[in-house]
Parts: structure tokens; C-alpha cells; sequence
């Protein structure tokens, strides 16, 4: 396995990274399974893991750490904050100093670790000043709970609000930005990529097979339809315009409709 930078932070990580989006009911529910999955990564050179709170509840991050047991020191495990954690609550979502001190706590003992390698904002907000959340996550590094900071789907605008933020305010900065990237999705080409080049950040980018509409299971003539809870019906309807231009991309000629089996394993270089 060759080993990348993570932006210029020094660390060295694979340029493969095992997604874990979809362990727990959202996708696969046997954790013996799942298990042997992660093991199969660390086996084969992968040191990268990234998950979420909100993933199946927080169901993956729990299997990531019960994974992970006696190997915590060897990965360089990432996960996220942000998205909704209690549907009647508020304020458990979201970055303010509020949530984050308390959801760190949360993540922290699903993981079965003293630490978090790259903590990561999951979605900009737009009713948040970003100091109240970078405020929060600097006192997080300060503290030995987190060692990195990142943020996700941040355009590039925010991103430079957010890297200017630190500087003048003497904060942690975003040493990393997680957008979506496949031959569907190609917005970050002119703007977020050259941003974070410009502010020397790693890149991690998520779903290369475009939620599975890359990976060959869906075509024109298939009467399969996805059936998981974890993706909304409209969102893959053959009947809807968009959709059958992605099936017409898919259908071409070496697409890929022959890449794989979805996004459970997902390829994230760590730096564009």
C-alpha cells in the first residue's frame, strides 16, 4: 500500500478509505460481517475509516469501535457531527459550542476511544457563525479529544470564510473538506477543488459511484428498484427526467457500470 499526506498535516493515510455509511440497518445489520469487512481493510493496507454520528443512529460508529478493539492506535478514524440526532430536539443537531461538547462525548464512547483523529463538520450552517463552531471544535483539539478538524459539502466560499475565521480569530482550521465527487457529480471542479489546494487542504472525497447509480445495478431495462430505508424512493424513481439521464451516463460505453457493488466501500484520495 502507498501512503498519501492528509493535506499538510503530516499524517499518512491510504488513498482508499473504508466508508462506513452503511454498517448498521441503513445497510448491513450483521456486525459479525461487518467485522470482518473492516479487518479485511486493515489487512490489506487501509488505515483510513470514516463514519458518522447520524449513520444508522449512531449504530456505526458503535460496530466501527467494537471493530477496532485492539487496533484503535493503527487507524486514523474519522467521523462527523451536524445532522440530526433526535427528530423532536432542536438543538441536538447542528454546530454550536452547545451540541458539539455534548455530541463528542456521544461519539466518543460509541467509538470506545479517548480520541478522534479528524472530527468533522457535516454540513455548513447557514444560522451558525462559523466561530461559534470552530470556537468549540479548537477547544476540542486543545483538550486531547480531537487531533484535526474538517469540514463537509462546504462551498468554496465558506470554506475561505472559514479558513480566514481561523486566522484572524487564532483558531484550529479545517485541514480537510469532504465533498461528493464522481462523473455525475462534478461541481467541486471549478471552485472547491482549487480552494482547497489554495489553503492546502486535504480532499476526501465521498461517493465515487454516485449512491450506487454507477456501480451497475440499476439500467433501463431492470424492474429492480432499491428497497433500503436509507434511500428515499423519489430519489431513485426511473420515471423522473434527471434519473434517465443518469441511467443514459451509466449505459455508455466503459461509464462504469462495471465499478462495483455501490458505496459501502468508498474511494476517498486525501488530497486532489
Amino acid at each position: 500500500m502507498e501512503y498519501r499526506p492528509l493535506g499538510r498535516t503530516g499524517v499518512q493515510v491510504s488513498p482508499l478509505c473504508l466508508g462506513a455509511m452503511m454498517f448498521g440497518p441503513w445497510g448491513n445489520d450483521d456486525r459479525a460481517d461487518v467485522t470482518r469487512i473492516i479487518h479485511r481493510a486493515l489487512d490489506a493496507g487501509i488505515n483510513f475509516i470514516d463514519t458518522a454520528d447520524v449513520y444508522s443512529g449512531g449504530a456505526s460508529e458503535e460496530i466501527v469501535g467494537e471493530a477496532l478493539a485492539g487496533k484503535r492506535d493503527d487507524v486514523f478514524l474519522a467521523t462527523k457531527f451536524f445532522m440530526p440526532m433526535d427528530g423532536k430536539d432542536p438543538n441536538q443537531r447542528g454546530g454550536s459550542r452547545r451540541w458539539i461538547m455534548r455530541e463528542v462525548e456521544n461519539s466518543l464512547r460509541r467509538l470506545n476511544t479517548d480520541y478522534i483523529d479528524l472530527y468533522q463538520v457535516h454540513r455548513p450552517s447557514p444560522d451558525t457563525d462559523v466561530e461559534e463552531t470552530l470556537g468549540a471544535l479548537t477547544d476540542l483539539v486543545r483538550q486531547g479529544k480531537v487531533r484535526y478538524i474538517g469540514s463537509s459539502s462546504y462551498p468554496g466560499s465558506q470554506i475561505v470564510e472559514a479558513q480566514w475565521a481561523s486566522r484572524e480569530r487564532n483558531l484550529e482550521r479545517f485541514v480537510t473538506e469532504q465533498p461528493p465527487y464522481s462523473i455525475l457529480t462534478r461541481g467541486i471542479e471549478e471552485d472547491v477543488l482549487p480552494t482547497v489546494q489554495r489553503h492546502g487542504m486535504g480532499t476526501l472525497t465521498y461517493s465515487p459511484l454516485a449512491g450506487g447509480w454507477l456501480s451497475g445495478r440499476w439500467r433501463k431495462d431492470s424492474a429492480s428498484r432499491p428497497t433500503s430505508s436509507a434511500r428515499p424512493s423519489a430519489r431513485f424513481d426511473m420515471t423522473q427526467p434527471a434519473n434517465q439521464r443518469k441511467l443514459d451516463i451509466v449505459e455508455e460505453p466503459g461509464a462504469g457500470g462495471r465499478m462495483g457493488r455501490g458505496d459501502a466501500h468508498r474511494a476517498w484520495p486525501s488530497r486532489s
